[in-house]
């Protein structure tokens, strides 16, 4: 199973985070995790905020 880390980076790379990363992300936030994978996680939070990162969930729920 991937980390924290390796989604983030990943989607930060690409500038898109899939369904199914959020999904992953959501499982393993929901169990312990160490801070470097916390700090990934507010860095993709930011970039989603600040535009940088597009979120395909975002994307199904346009009109």
């Amino acid at each position: 199973m991937d980390t924290i880390r390796d989604i983030a980076k990943e989607a930060l790379s690409k500038g898109y985070l899939t369904v199914e990363a959020e999904n992953q992300l959501r499982c393993l936030l929901a169990s312990r995790y160490e801070l470097e994978d916390f700090n990934a996680f507010m860095a993709l939070q930011e970039a989603a905020m600040m535009g940088k990162v597009r979120q395909e969930s975002r994307e199904d729920c346009k009109i």
